[in-house]
């Protein structure tokens, strides 16, 4: 146990064991009654130093499947965010009400660090098992928080600074917990609070996402106390049902009628109140309030305060029954397969084919290169069928070692080979009983164990290892595979029968070089929710993209976007903003050699102007570069260290930002002239 530790254990004792003040003036109010709640609620031991604990597969999918529908309208939120933070070396984590890391975005270059953290998929941080952190405190007060490193309980997580907020659903329960945290950082806590801020904003906008898919049903009320904003960036959401009662609404609506009733005591109760019973109108009025007349003549009126707001009304989307649209027109590509095309000829009909199948009970194969979207197409279609509400369980055959697939696949009784353990469990088949599962790499799986998987498809019973008696199981096969499995059939490692029974229909994905689609592609990947600054790309850009043959697919065309998205200025990606090499011809490549020796070669900040921009003027990822500048008097090696790049990198995003440091002349830091000034090597 190192120095600091002793002392951070010696503080913690000492602020929850009397009222110091010294002991607890480094530390705000939430962390010394966060404290508090550790030792004297959840018995924690200030002592202890333990590891992170990250949950098992089969319990992190069960966490998973429970808010499924949450993580997957907020995917989207965490890669935009994720694009902002994570060139200054900030993961992303999305955790459910439990504190379980059930979405995740970092650094593949830092996985083992950042497991070792605790700051990986999986990871438990609830505050009564990991003590006061970030996501643990805040699903204890509900607020919006930073626990910057000596912050934490345990003095295993001191390194690091956590930002977390809560993530309510329309009945204003607390849902999930969204939260950016890294590995280091300048040791200031006010460095964190661009971050904050930002973790604040996009817990917003993934809350207005989830409340306006769900819902689509009832009559829908935006409300703004600007009519500027109105139909932009809407502060109130409020759903009132057929009969003008309220069904739902989000946390800043619900904290506005609450403060109307007078306070939290009427906080269960406002789901079904009606609408007038909050504002100067009925619900029979709700017609004026719609988009065709101006947001200024929208005007609406609390009852009670007399607060005056702007309000746009959206009426619910009305679902034909099956006969009428049929009688109107044919039926139309669900969208969950239509989200998957922009207009390319040969996945539209492939898709067209798929959509006659998605309640078929044959089962379905899908070849395509890797990265095409043979998984994105897979959960389409468990998606849009009447198995929705049962698991999707995804088993890349591939990935498990050989030794292990067996007891995956089907499961074992206690002790039933060495290493099974005293205690049963369920494989992976049962597990997606009354769901879909999705058989990625078929082609790898080993042809001892394709015959056990036969019996599956062909009895519908499953039999754990150890096990005397069948389970049965009601499951959708879907396959997936880069390999021809007809070659396999004829090397003798495909057994034939088992082809037959997984290509009851099978469909081609076209690569992404063969697609028409790119542009659409493009577009549908650099897209942020409402009320974000949106991204644009230059023709220079956008002809690299077209020029590269895309051997990775999809998968290798969202790193490079995600790459662009981070590194770009002011939301425009330019050609030099792509990852090195994508698309450029041997020219190209030449002359970005040589500007980049040119540049290195006439580096002296002299010579640009000598005023730093404003931080205002700046993109996030050069506002929060510059909180660690000034955190730490703009000594360039500790911020290069602390966010983990080298100081040649720190250099270059300075100068893209146009940051110089304003210590040029500054002989303290006990680093050379260069490293103190903030001066590029000459």
């Amino acid at each position: 146990m190192d120095q600091w530790q002793r002392e951070h254990i010696e503080t913690v004792v000492l602020t929850t064991t009397s009222e110091s003040a010294v002991a607890a003036r480094a530390h705000d109010a939430i962390i010394q009654s966060s404290w508090r709640r550790c030792v004297h609620q959840y018995g924690l031991d200030p002592a202890r130093m333990q590891e992170a604990r990250i949950l098992p597969q089969i319990r992190l999918r069960e966490h998973q499947q429970r808010i499924d529908d949450f993580t997957r309208i907020a995917r989207h939120g965490l890669e935009t965010l994720y694009g902002q933070v994570g060139g200054m070396g900030y993961v992303v984590l999305l955790t459910d009400a439990d504190g379980v890391t059930v979405d995740y975005l970092g650094d593949a270059n830092s996985d083992a660090a950042l497991r070792r953290a605790g700051l990986y998929l999986g990871a438990e941080w609830s505050e009564n098992g990991a003590g006061t952190c970030a996501v643990g405190t805040a699903l204890a007060t509900g607020q919006a928080l930073t626990v910057h490193q000596s912050d934490h309980f345990d003095a295993t997580h001191i390194p690091l600074t956590c930002t977390a907020a809560p993530l309510f659903d329309s009945c204003g329960r607390l849902n999930a917990i969204l939260d950016i945290s890294a590995l280091s950082s300048p040791q200031a806590k006010y460095s964190q609070m661009l971050a904050l801020q930002l973790v604040r904003m996009y817990a917003n906008q993934i809350e207005d996402a989830y409340f306006l898919r769900r819902h689509r049903q009832d009559w829908m009320l935006k409300l703004s106390p600007a009519p500027e904003f109105l139909d932009v960036n809407p502060e109130y959401l409020i759903a009132l049902d057929a009969d003008g009662r309220i069904s739902g609404h989000n946390r800043r609506a619900q904290q506005m009628l609450m403060a109307e009733c007078g306070g939290e005591a009427m906080a269960q109760s406002l789901l079904d109140m009606r609408f007038e019973a909050f504002f100067d109108a009925r619900p029979e009025d709700l017609g004026r309030f719609v988009y065709s007349r101006p947001s200024e003549q929208r005007v609406v009126r609390l009852t009670h305060s007399g607060k005056r707001l702007y309000l746009s009304v959206m009426p619910p989307v009305l679902r034909l029954h099956p006969r009428m649209q049929d009688s109107v027109s044919p039926p139309p590509l669900p969208a969950e397969l239509a989200a998957l095309c922009g207009g390319d000829a040969a996945l539209q009909q492939q898709l067209q084919r798929a959509a006659r199948l998605i309640d078929s009970p044959i089962n379905l194969l899908i070849n395509g290169e890797t990265g095409s979207g043979k998984e994105f197409l897979a959960k389409a279609l468990h998606r849009a069928s009447s198995r929705r509400n049962g698991p999707f369980i995804a088993v890349n055959c591939a990935a498990i070692p050989e030794t292990l697939i067996e007891s995956e696949l089907f499961g074992h009784l206690p002790n039933s080979f060495s290493g099974a353990g005293s205690r049963p469990r369920r494989g992976l088949i049962e597990e997606a009983n009354g769901g879909t599962l999705f058989l990625d790499e078929i082609g790898d799986m080993p042809r001892e164990l394709q015959s056990r998987l036969l019996r599956v498809l062909s009895e519908g019973e499953v039999l754990a290892i150890g096990a005397s008696r069948p389970v049965r199981v009601d499951v959708r096969v879907i396959s997936a595979t880069h390999h021809p499995l007809d070659q396999l059939i004829s090397n003798g490692r495909f057994r034939e029968d088992l082809y037959y029974r997984l290509n009851g229909a099978r469909f081609v994905l076209p690569p992404l070089r063969e697609r028409d689609d790119l542009d659409w592609l493009v577009q549908k990947l650099l897209a942020v929710p409402e009320g974000v600054p949106s991204f644009t790309i230059s023709e220079a850009a956008r002809e690299r993209l077209h020029r590269h043959r895309w051997p990775g697919n999809l998968r290798e065309l969202r790193n490079a976007l995600e790459y662009a998205r981070a590194v770009c200025s002011h939301g425009h990606i330019e050609a030099d903003d792509l990852p090195e090499g994508l698309g450029e011809t041997a020219e190209e490549v030449a002359s970005a050699a040589f500007a980049a020796s040119a540049a290195s070669a006439v580096s002296d900040p002299a010579a640009h102007p000598a005023d730093a921009p404003e931080p205002h003027t700046l993109p996030p990822e050069g506002m929060l570069l510059m909180q660690y500048l000034r955190a730490s008097g703009w000594n360039l090696s500790a911020v290069a260290r602390q966010i983990g790049i080298s100081r040649m990198t720190l250099y270059r995003r300075m100068a893209r930002y146009g940051i110089q440091s304003p210590n040029r002349s500054d002989t303290g830091t006990g680093e050379g002239t260069s490293e103190r000034t903030g001066d590029l090597p000459r």
